[in-house]
């Protein structure tokens, strides 16, 4: 009965191989699929045509324009009907607008802290797609493992029948492998809902049925990744996390609006040119036809403007602090977070090694309680027992891995070191599925 009992437990385990997706043909599914990060790609794309747009204030700009009329003039010298018309080109170009130049400045900065905040939704992609990957992969092993222990079971509840109708056991261990086995089926149809929950979410990632994922190995080579400081990691922090760099970018636009504000007092100057033709026929006097062609520099001095100005340097002034609190809350956070995530490597690290031991334990713990079974020093309720424990052993190693795994990928996304090839490097992790 042993080696038939521990070849259940370990097929339902680790069955054949066969084609699978990995963690980042889930990613390029989602990259293409995902409603919010399409958002992100679309606030971007809006983002860069600031540039443009504030460019615009520093270029030449031009109209034309045109006009008919009828004109029914009544004097005291008599009436006059007549009709006018005319066109006019006119061209302006800045040589002199200090808020232009600034506000220039500041739509090229705008839109590197887009592109930083499509990094951002970027980042979160990964960390979804890791998620909902090892979401689905830990509900198989859960519902495998179950489906195992129930196997494992079954056979224990016939063997306590038999024994029980040779008078060799108690009907009390057949009610209580009746037991177990009951309650095994609920925690198996619990396993398959939870199952099915978790690859729902998936397809509402990535849009596509990917029933089949590539598994982690039996005996995967975990490793933190490097430095393997947490005082590295939280420097490392302070200059690359994404929200730190949002951070700093939009303090440094609000540094450049305090100066725009102020340059409201600034004079302006412009080169202008216009070009008109006008034809009015008069009966009186016959055809005026009147052509002119002017250019000229225009000049504004801005003397009062109902305290304007100074206003918005005062509401510049404001934002800029309000700006210098943000980045450093930005700064506090990334290292948080940093500190949280480096502590949850390593704990989750040690937790692997101590489930690794404890599986072999357990696996070793059944095998002696099945020896002792048979010899009749253990009854079928530590038999029931030890499967129990090997079940939970098994579930919560998975749990551990996969939890260290998104910890690595929590821990660079603080740094800001996250990007698709830290998948890359957990598909080689990856075996055919089971």
């Amino acid at each position: 009965m042993k080696p038939k009992l521990l070849s259940f437990l370990l097929l339902a385990a680790f069955g054949l191989p066969a084609s699978a997706e990995n963690l980042s043909e889930v990613y390029r599914a989602a990259l293409a699929h995902d409603a919010s990060y399409a958002a992100a790609q679309a606030a971007y794309r809006a983002a860069q045509e600031k540039t443009p747009q504030a460019r615009a204030g520093l270029l030449p700009s031009a109209s034309l324009n045109a006009n008919t009329r009828h004109n029914d003039v009544d004097t005291s010298l008599g009436n006059s009907d007549f009709n006018s018309w005319g066109w006019s080109v006119n061209a302006a170009q800045p040589i002199y607008r200090g808020q232009n130049w600034v506000a220039y400045d500041q739509a090229r900065l705008s839109v590197q802290l887009a592109e930083n905040q499509l990094k951002v939704a970027g980042q979160d992609l990964v960390l979804r797609a890791a998620r909902a990957y090892f979401d689905v992969l830990l509900a198989q092993d859960s519902l495998e493992f179950i489906r195992a222990q129930k196997a494992a079971i079954t056979e224990q509840l016939a063997a306590a029948k038999r024994n029980f109708e040779v008078g060799t056991a108690t009907i009390t261990d057949t009610h209580e492998a009746q037991a177990r086995f009951d309650l095994a089926t609920a925690q198996e149809i619990a396993a398959q809902n939870d199952l099915e929950i978790k690859r729902r979410a998936l397809h509402t990632l990535t849009g596509k049925d990917m029933n089949t994922l590539a598994a982690l190995a039996p005996s995967p080579a975990l490793a933190p990744p490097a430095p393997a400081g947490m005082d590295e990691w939280v420097n490392l922090s302070q200059s690359d996390n994404l929200q730190v760099r949002i951070g700093q970018q939009a303090k440094l636009i609000a540094d450049m609006e305090i100066e725009r504000a102020r340059r409201g007092h600034h004079p302006t100057l412009d080169l202008t040119a216009s070009y008109s033709d006008n034809n009015n026929q008069n009966v009186g006097v016959g055809t005026i036809d009147s052509k002119a062609t002017v250019v000229g520099l225009e000049f504004a001095l801005p003397l009062y403007q109902g305290g304007l100005v100074s206003s918005q340097v005062r509401e510049a002034v404001a934002n800029q602090d309000k700006a210098r609190q943000q980045l450093e809350e930005a700064l506090r956070s990334a290292a948080l977070q940093t500190r949280q995530a480096y502590l949850n490597v390593t704990s989750t690290e040690a937790q692997v090694k101590a489930l690794e031991a404890a599986l072999a334990s357990s696996q070793k713990s059944l095998e002696s309680t099945l020896l002792g079974l048979e010899v009749g020093v253990r009854t079928n309720v530590d038999v029931l027992n030890a499967q129990q424990q090997l079940t939970s052993a098994r579930r919560d190693l998975a749990a551990a891995r996969y939890n260290f795994l998104l910890s690595v990928l929590n821990l660079k996304a603080a740094a800001g070191a996250l990007t698709a090839t830290a998948l890359e490097d957990i598909d080689r992790l990856l075996v055919a599925a089971r």
